[in-house]
Protein backbone atom coordinates (compact mmCIF):
# COMPACT_ATOMS: atom_id res chain seq x y z
CA UNK A 1 0.00 0.00 0.00
CA UNK A 2 1.22 3.62 -1.27
CA UNK A 3 1.69 5.95 1.62
CA UNK A 4 -0.46 8.65 1.66
CA UNK A 5 1.50 11.41 1.56
CA UNK A 6 3.29 10.38 -1.57
CA UNK A 7 0.32 12.10 -3.19
CA UNK A 8 1.35 15.77 -1.97
CA UNK A 9 4.99 15.10 -3.21
CA UNK A 10 3.71 13.76 -6.78
CA UNK A 11 1.39 16.82 -6.45
CA UNK A 12 4.22 19.19 -6.45
CA UNK A 13 5.09 17.95 -9.72
CA UNK A 14 2.43 17.79 -11.92
CA UNK A 15 3.32 16.64 -15.31
CA UNK A 16 6.74 16.00 -14.70
CA UNK A 17 8.70 13.47 -16.78
CA UNK A 18 11.94 11.74 -16.46
CA UNK A 19 14.01 14.44 -15.84
CA UNK A 20 12.15 15.02 -12.46
CA UNK A 21 12.63 11.17 -11.27
CA UNK A 22 15.52 11.64 -8.80
CA UNK A 23 14.01 14.77 -7.07
CA UNK A 24 10.89 12.78 -6.69
CA UNK A 25 12.62 9.82 -5.26
CA UNK A 26 14.73 11.66 -3.30
CA UNK A 27 11.53 13.39 -1.41
CA UNK A 28 9.85 10.25 -1.19
CA UNK A 29 13.05 8.73 0.66
CA UNK A 30 13.61 11.26 3.10
CA UNK A 31 10.34 11.28 4.00
CA UNK A 32 9.87 7.66 4.41
CA UNK A 33 13.56 6.45 4.60
CA UNK A 34 13.03 4.30 2.19
CA UNK A 35 11.69 3.31 -1.66
CA UNK A 36 9.02 0.56 -1.86
CA UNK A 37 7.56 -1.66 -4.53
CA UNK A 38 4.37 0.30 -3.99
CA UNK A 39 5.95 3.49 -4.73
CA UNK A 40 8.15 2.65 -7.14
CA UNK A 41 4.89 1.89 -9.27
CA UNK A 42 3.36 4.80 -7.99
CA UNK A 43 6.07 7.18 -9.18
CA UNK A 44 5.85 5.13 -13.09
CA UNK A 45 2.51 5.83 -12.77
CA UNK A 46 2.84 9.50 -12.30
CA UNK A 47 5.74 9.71 -14.61
CA UNK A 48 4.09 7.76 -17.19
CA UNK A 49 7.22 5.65 -17.13
CA UNK A 50 7.81 1.87 -16.27
CA UNK A 51 8.48 0.13 -13.35
CA UNK A 52 11.80 -1.28 -14.63
CA UNK A 53 12.70 2.20 -15.65
CA UNK A 54 13.10 3.18 -12.20
CA UNK A 55 14.30 0.77 -10.55
CA UNK A 56 17.40 1.12 -13.08
CA UNK A 57 17.55 4.55 -12.42
CA UNK A 58 17.55 3.99 -8.48
CA UNK A 59 19.69 1.53 -8.36
CA UNK A 60 22.15 3.07 -10.15
CA UNK A 61 22.49 5.48 -7.10
CA UNK A 62 23.91 3.95 -3.55
CA UNK A 63 21.75 7.18 -1.95
CA UNK A 64 18.04 4.77 -2.58
CA UNK A 65 17.30 2.23 0.13
CA UNK A 66 14.69 -0.52 -0.95
CA UNK A 67 14.00 -1.64 2.90
CA UNK A 68 12.88 0.43 5.74
CA UNK A 69 15.78 1.40 7.67
CA UNK A 70 16.01 0.09 11.53
CA UNK A 71 15.52 2.81 14.40
CA UNK A 72 19.30 3.32 14.62
CA UNK A 73 20.61 3.49 10.95
CA UNK A 74 24.29 2.79 10.89
CA UNK A 75 26.74 4.34 8.05
CA UNK A 76 30.46 2.89 7.96
CA UNK A 77 32.67 4.68 6.25
CA UNK A 78 35.09 2.93 3.85
CA UNK A 79 36.49 5.57 2.49
CA UNK A 80 40.28 5.38 1.71
CA UNK A 81 41.21 7.64 5.11
CA UNK A 82 39.12 4.58 7.14
CA UNK A 83 40.07 2.22 5.10
CA UNK A 84 43.87 3.07 5.92
CA UNK A 85 42.55 2.98 9.58
CA UNK A 86 40.77 -0.16 9.93
CA UNK A 87 37.60 0.27 9.44
CA UNK A 88 37.34 -3.14 7.33
CA UNK A 89 37.76 -4.64 10.90
CA UNK A 90 35.45 -1.98 12.22
CA UNK A 91 32.51 -3.37 9.67
CA UNK A 92 33.26 -6.52 10.13
CA UNK A 93 32.63 -6.15 13.90
CA UNK A 94 29.37 -4.44 13.17
CA UNK A 95 28.60 -7.50 10.65
CA UNK A 96 29.18 -9.66 13.46
CA UNK A 97 27.21 -8.17 16.46
CA UNK A 98 24.19 -7.34 14.33
CA UNK A 99 23.77 -10.33 12.44
CA UNK A 100 23.45 -8.80 9.51
CA UNK A 101 25.20 -7.75 5.80
CA UNK A 102 25.38 -4.49 4.81
CA UNK A 103 22.11 -3.35 3.15
CA UNK A 104 19.94 -5.24 6.00
CA UNK A 105 17.67 -4.55 8.71
CA UNK A 106 17.80 -6.59 11.99
CA UNK A 107 14.47 -8.37 12.35
CA UNK A 108 13.55 -6.55 14.94
CA UNK A 109 14.12 -3.33 12.80
CA UNK A 110 16.47 -1.86 15.56
CA UNK A 111 19.72 -1.29 13.35
CA UNK A 112 20.39 -1.51 9.40
CA UNK A 113 23.79 -1.04 7.88
CA UNK A 114 24.62 0.68 5.35
CA UNK A 115 28.76 1.13 3.76
CA UNK A 116 29.17 4.83 2.75
CA UNK A 117 32.28 5.50 0.37
CA UNK A 118 33.08 8.53 2.10
CA UNK A 119 31.63 10.94 4.66
CA UNK A 120 33.73 13.60 4.52
CA UNK A 121 35.44 13.09 8.07
CA UNK A 122 38.57 11.92 7.28
CA UNK A 123 40.50 13.53 9.67
CA UNK A 124 38.81 11.63 12.54
CA UNK A 125 38.97 7.93 10.60
CA UNK A 126 37.67 5.52 10.69
CA UNK A 127 33.97 7.04 11.41
CA UNK A 128 31.02 5.26 12.34
CA UNK A 129 27.64 7.33 11.56
CA UNK A 130 24.07 6.50 13.14
CA UNK A 131 21.26 8.39 13.14
CA UNK A 132 23.44 11.51 12.30
CA UNK A 133 25.38 11.24 15.04
CA UNK A 134 29.40 10.62 14.04
CA UNK A 135 31.75 8.41 16.32
CA UNK A 136 35.90 9.11 15.36
CA UNK A 137 38.25 7.41 15.46
CA UNK A 138 36.31 3.83 16.37
CA UNK A 139 37.68 0.42 16.94
CA UNK A 140 36.15 -2.61 16.76
CA UNK A 141 35.64 -3.04 20.33
CA UNK A 142 34.53 0.78 20.58
CA UNK A 143 31.62 0.17 18.09
CA UNK A 144 30.59 -3.07 19.32
CA UNK A 145 30.22 -0.73 22.49
CA UNK A 146 28.21 1.44 21.20
CA UNK A 147 25.70 -1.14 19.63
CA UNK A 148 25.27 -2.58 22.47
CA UNK A 149 24.76 0.44 24.35
CA UNK A 150 21.92 1.12 21.82
CA UNK A 151 20.24 -1.80 22.20
CA UNK A 152 20.75 -1.51 25.98
CA UNK A 153 18.98 1.77 25.41
CA UNK A 154 16.04 0.47 23.59
CA UNK A 155 15.45 -2.39 26.26
CA UNK A 156 15.68 0.09 29.23
CA UNK A 157 12.85 2.99 27.57
CA UNK A 158 10.68 -0.60 27.03
CA UNK A 159 10.60 -1.25 30.94
CA UNK A 160 9.33 2.13 31.40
Amino acid sequence: MVEPDIEPILARHPGAGRETLIPILQEIQTAHGYLSKDVIMRVGKHLNLPTSKIYGVATFYNQFRFTRPGKYHVQVCRGTACHVKGSLSVLEAVVKELKISPGQTTRDGLFSLEVVACMGACGLSPVVNINGEFYAKVTPRKCTRILQDCRHQEHANAGC
